[in-house]
């Protein structure tokens, strides 16, 4: 990358901390908006909603592909960190992309990532429909236009907005976890509430650790990964967070607490109360450990918290991916028009659009309402996992030139890289490769292809474009 480049992007190789100001974006989040974002990116559908099916398919092993991935997860954010604290801007996966590996990655992985967040908004959108079922007789497909429309309008106002609704967001989601598990630990060790037989045995006793074979539980591989879908999210508030070095590093070093709190916590608790056997796809575990214990109104609460979480995610959905649009924008990679921003400094086209084709998962919830989380869930899996990859690639070049004195080392390093690195790239290749054993995984890896042809043409267009523009002037000058 030139200098002119980084003037350009407003970032020096050293990544001042006025970089997002350049960019023309308002510093509006504090540290401790980024702090619950960071943890409100780490429990979302995924865990909430998608934990069903994922139990009943790998029993007990469920929490051991959780820990698993969590650790290729922290590798993967630590990497991240380091590559923030080099240059901290907002829109970073495109801009490392861009530096490290050229201009058609840069491009790709800024579409691709703006991709995972439209389909995770429709996924988020799909399951607040369900959630909003438990009360109410409505349309799932109403529920996710009122839903998109509303934190549409949200998102549009300002960033301040954006931050403090996440905020409380998850708050909420976080108060609920703890709740959960303090009132599961009480029924384990007190026995009160209607739960059959809640012991600690309930781990292994009913089919061991593996009832259906380590085959299935690998499977569920990319259910767990989708669940972990936003806790880059901190990466693109990195041009509008205040003191981004310090507060990035305190939000990425938690994520290991947050894993296991959330997460793995959770989940033994769950299928502690009750044998696994109880929980099947479609229904949150969470609403129904609530219903077993037969507290009452307590499974109401909890289907609130899970509305929240969606909420939550389609919140942090369109505010991601409208960066990423006016990022594309101000690369030239994106047309011209989506790198406006509104006068409270919000990028309001590139919000407008990406809210537009969010309405895609609103006709898939007419079309197909009982698979349209299934197909939505692994489309966005084999997007993020595109996008993690080239974090953790653009990590090991960065390494690589800090090795050969090109580049100023971070005073924040991924412990163990580049082997860490390594093996982070190699797990998520084999999350890929799972992928072809399960009709939706099939489904991800078509729309994959397809998506890569898309970005391919598009790029190949765009170069097109710009040849002819530049013979255009030539001509006139």
């Amino acid at each position: 990358m030139t200098a002119a480049d980084r003037q350009v992007q407003g970032a020096g190789p050293q990544g001042p901390a006025g970089a997002g100001d350049s960019e023309g974006y308002a510093r509006g989040l504090s540290p401790r908006t980024i702090q619950m974002i960071a943890i409100g990116g780490a429990i979302g559908t995924g865990l909430f909603y998608g934990a069903g099916g994922a139990i009943e398919q790998a029993g007990p092993a469920l929490i051991l592909a959780y820990l698993v991935a969590g650790a290729a997860i922290f590798v993967l954010m630590r990497a991240l960190g380091e590559l923030l604290t080099y240059r901290p801007i907002s829109g970073s996966f495109a801009e490392y992309a861009h530096e490290f590996l050229g201009r058609f990655a840069g491009f790709v992985t800024g579409w691709s990532y703006w991709a995972v967040w439209v389909a995770t908004c429709m996924a988020e959108i799909t399951v607040a429909g369900r959630y909003v079922e438990y009360w109410f007789d409505i349309a799932p497909w109403i529920t996710a236009l009122v839903v998109l429309a509303v934190m549409f309008c949200a998102n549009l106002i300002s960033v301040r907005l954006f931050g403090e609704g996440e905020f409380w967001f998850s708050t909420i989601k976080v108060t609920a976890i703890v709740g959960m598990i303090l009132l599961g630990i009480g029924v384990l060790l007190f026995g009160f509430g209607h739960a059959a037989d809640p012991t600690v045995t309930n781990l292994w006793a009913d089919g061991g650790v593996f009832p259906n074979g380590i085959g299935q539980s690998l499977l569920v591989l990319q259910i767990v990964l989708f669940a972990y879908v936003g806790v880059e999210l901190v990466g693109v508030t990195a041009g509008e967070a205040r003191e981004p070095r310090k507060t990035l590093r305190k939000a990425i070093n938690t994520l290991p607490m947050r894993i296991g709190l959330f997460y793995v916590g959770a989940l033994v608790v769950i299928m502690s109360v009750s044998s696994w056997r109880t929980f099947h796809a479609g229904k949150s575990p969470f609403v129904e450990v609530f219903e077993q214990i037969g507290i009452p109104g307590a499974a109401g609460i909890i289907n609130f918290v899970l509305l929240t979480a969606a909420l939550s995610s389609c919140n942090s959905g369109i505010y991601s991916t409208g960066r990423m649009l006016r990022t594309l924008s101000l690369r030239g990679e994106a047309p011209a028009r989506l790198n406006k921003l509104s006068a409270s400094a919000v990028p309001y086209v590139g919000i407008i659009a990406s809210a537009g084709a969010m309405v895609i998962g609103v006709i898939v919830n007419i079309i197909s309402p009982d698979k349209a989380f299934a197909y939505i869930t692994s489309v966005s899996t084999i997007g993020i996992i595109f996008v993690w990859g080239v974090i953790l690639v653009c990590h090991l070049l960065y390494r690589a030139k800090v090795a050969r004195g090109e580049l100023p080392p971070s005073d924040y390093r991924l412990p163990g890289a580049p082997y860490t690195t390594v093996l982070a790239l190699v797990f998520l290749g084999l999350v890929v490769v799972l992928l072809f054993c399960t009709d939706s995984g099939r489904t991800a890896i078509v729309v994959g292809v397809v998506w890569a042809a898309l970005v391919s043409v598009g790029y190949l267009a765009l170069n097109r474009l710009g040849k002819s523009g530049a013979a255009a002037d030539s001509v006139q000058r």
